[in-house]
């Protein structure tokens, strides 16, 4: 399968996983089934990467504490993002989440169509909370399920910086393995306290092993092969379709549909991101063909 069609795959999965999970949140809750992901995750992919003595044993303090904080930034990502999708539609909780890779693009450039990039995406939030809050039935956004989505947001930021720190200490699988048991260990009492025995149910258990290999295992197995073969900003670029993903799983699984101007709010926001990853690979561009031309030089 071509690698552009790959990365789709990975992030239809993803979100089609989480729509799964959101079915039995009135049953264990929202925290009960990140507990659940979590773990199987963290047992598939220790059953997976294998990290031997050696690896453990190379870990410095600084080491362990940067896989550790990597683990707990994730728990608390999708402790947030799941209670978001429990409250609010979950293709506009995940278009407030990916504000948080957007914001850390902005920040890092600095440069005027970074500013305007941002400017698309809050003419797309205008428009999601064009109804106001509301935290019953009525019209507007939950804010409290608003509130986790951009808690969600700032932690998938979190998560971006501490993964480069927890890579120059154990990188690739084995890392994040490790950070996944970390997370697990955050994430397991709250989900148990939550749910309690209806947390051991059998069909609760294989609803999420499914949801851990829709949206932990194989997507991140699908990332590691396809960014072998593709630069990393198209694959950041594909990613930025994650809200129209969830939006289509969430109606095809949970019968979420979202309004015209809900749609709008949201292809602005994409469309925001997309745009702040392609201008930023304009500079790095710029730099090859400098190193290129300093290259030809030195050769002549």
């Amino acid at each position: 399968m071509p690698p552009v069609l790959l990365v789709l795959l990975s992030v239809l999965c993803q979100q089609l996983g989480a729509s799964i999970a959101g079915l039995l949140f009135g049953q264990v809750g929202a925290s009960g089934m990140v507990a659940l992901r979590l773990v199987f995750s963290a047992l598939l992919l220790l059953a997976f990467a294998r990290p031997g003595r050696r690896a453990l044993a190379s870990l410095t303090a600084q080491g362990w504490a940067a896989v550790v904080g990597l683990g707990l930034t994730m728990a608390g990502m999708n402790l947030l993002i799941y209670e978001a999708f429990d409250r609010i539609p979950q293709g506009v909780a995940v278009t407030f989440e990916v504000l948080g890779p957007l914001a850390l693009s902005v920040l890092a450039r600095r440069r005027w169509d970074a500013w305007a990039c941002a400017g698309v995406a809050l003419a797309g939030i205008v428009l999601l909370g064009r109804d106001g809050f509301s935290a019953g039935a009525g019209a507007g956004l939950d804010p409290v399920g608003v509130a986790c989505a951009v808690g969600a947001a700032a932690f998938w930021a979190g998560c971006i910086l501490m993964s480069r720190a927890a890579g120059g200490h154990l990188p690739g699988v084995q890392g994040l393995a490790l950070a996944m048991v970390a997370g697990s260990f955050l994430a397991l009492p709250i989900g148990a306290t939550t749910a309690g025995p209806a947390l051991l149910d059998p069909v609760v258990l294989g609803v999420g092993l499914v949801v851990a290999v829709l949206s932990s295992s194989l997507p991140y197995g699908i990332e590691m092969h396809v960014l072998r073969r593709m630069p990393t900003s198209l694959f950041s670029l594909l990613t930025c379709l994650s809200p129209v993903a969830a939006a289509l799983t969430a109606w095809a699984v949970r019968g979420q549909v979202l309004d015209v101007p809900d749609v709008a709010g949201m292809l602005l926001v994409v469309a925001a991101c997309a745009a702040a990853v392609w201008l930023g690979r304009a500079p790095e561009r710029r730099m090859r063909r400098a190193t290129d031309r300093g290259d030809r030089a030195a050769r002549a």
